[in-house]
């Protein structure tokens, strides 16, 4: 990669998390609902701690740090690098003000350019990418997140209009047909890829059929129609427990006035659209719909096998798969290390990617995960026999 190529694609990815922002009130920056929702103004500056953490400090000569007190703010879950304020209190951080956040976001891309313009060292270029793989990933969850800020205001208000993102449908129907066998996973040749994805190996599969298209909103009706949050023959114990325990009766977002379904949307409070395609369900819900079409969820290994066949991109797609190394997995050393390797407990793998990630920010390979009862990212299902 030459250094002008590396220069502007830092420029366009560090924009795009400031073009999200644009529609967005002041006050909208700092809410923090729920402790898996981060406050946009936390995003924008924790993606700029990166590259001042892992770059400038380490590959600067004489560099100032901004502020002091922003490594404690802004450090999200890396013990290596020091202490940090608690998730839960993210959004509790009024100050530094949102303004002060922009001038330490312009502060730190005015010296990583300089940085850039003579950076040749190979394990710091990797560290660049890996910094703008990181910020990819905060402007998905900036995205989910102003939405579950939004969407738990009872006013729902816009974010943007026309912006809706759920309205997309299905391009194919039917089933294919995987052959047994044994194929290879997991990461190979040249670009970029997260630890996780390497130690391409062998894996064995039975014959199945995979679904051309994804469950859509009228499908999903149908389960609700049927009597599907009320019958516990269809869920896990623990989703049946998180179905009582939270009352839940519909996706999310989904509210019901004057006898029809909506939705809030990005653009707003809309009527649900049968056709579009379903979102903003946990692996609970998908595995209790699954079981009501006497069907199931793809491995992420029988997943990745039919994927070159698949229309994908709409939605993160749960997977029957825990979120578990590969062979040969081995964490780095330091910070870095941290990336992925321990969250590798008590959560499922999700394939593909949605209508909310990032430009060129997505391949067959990739493995997300989320816990089982989390749902506010533009998940969906995809049904194999």
């Amino acid at each position: 990669m030459t250094t002008t190529y590396i220069s502007e694609t830092y420029t366009t990815v560090r924009q795009l998390s400031e073009q999200i922002c644009e529609p967005l009130e002041t006050e909208d920056y700092v809410p923090q609902p729920v402790p898996f929702v981060s406050p946009p103004k936390w995003h924008l500056a924790h993606s700029t701690w990166f590259f001042e953490t892992f770059l400038l400090k380490a590959y600067y000569p004489d560099y100032i740090v901004f502020d002091e007190s922003f490594n404690y703010l802004f450090n999200s879950y890396y013990n290596n690098v020091g202490e940090r304020t608690l998730r839960t209190d993210r959004g509790n951080v009024t100050r530094p003000t949102i303004k002060s956040v922009y001038e330490y976001r312009h502060y730190v891309d005015r010296h990583m350019q300089e940085l850039l313009n003579e950076l040749s060292d190979e394990k710091a270029l990797e560290m660049v990418q890996l910094g703008l793989q990181h910020e990819q990933q905060h402007q998905e969850l900036m995205i989910t997140d102003i939405k579950y800020i939004l969407g738990h205001n009872p006013l729902f208000p816009v974010y943007r209009s026309g912006y809706n993102l759920v309205n997309a449908v299905n391009q194919e129907t039917g089933f294919i047909d995987i052959p047994e066998g044994i194929y290879e996973v997991g990461f190979d040749g040249d670009g970029f890829c997260f630890d996780n994805e390497l130690g391409r190996h062998k894996t064995y599969v039975q014959n199945f059929k995979i679904s051309k298209s994804l469950v859509t909103n009228g499908d999903f009706m149908e389960f609700m129609e049927a009597g599907g949050y009320q019958d516990f023959n269809l869920w896990l114990d623990e989703g049946w427990s998180w179905v009582n325990n939270e009352a839940v009766q519909s996706p999310l977002y989904w509210h019901k006035i004057k006898g029809e379904w909506h939705y809030y949307t990005l653009a707003g409070l809309e009527k649900v659209n049968p056709k579009a395609i379903l979102s903003h369900i946990n692996f609970y819900e998908a595995s209790a719909f699954a079981q009501w079409k006497e069907m199931r969820l793809p491995t992420e290994f029988e997943w990745e096998v039919a994927s070159g066949l698949l229309y994908w991109g709409q939605r993160w797609e749960w997977t029957n798969s825990s979120y578990l190394p590969y062979p040969g997995f081995a964490k780095a050393k330091g910070a870095v290390g941290e990336y992925n390797g321990k969250f590798m407990i008590n959560q499922m793998v999700l394939r593909g990617s949605s209508v909310a990630t990032s430009p060129h920010h997505s391949r067959p390979t990739y493995r997300n995960f989320f816990h089982t009862n989390e749902r506010w990212q533009y998940t969906g299902i995809r049904l194999v026999k």
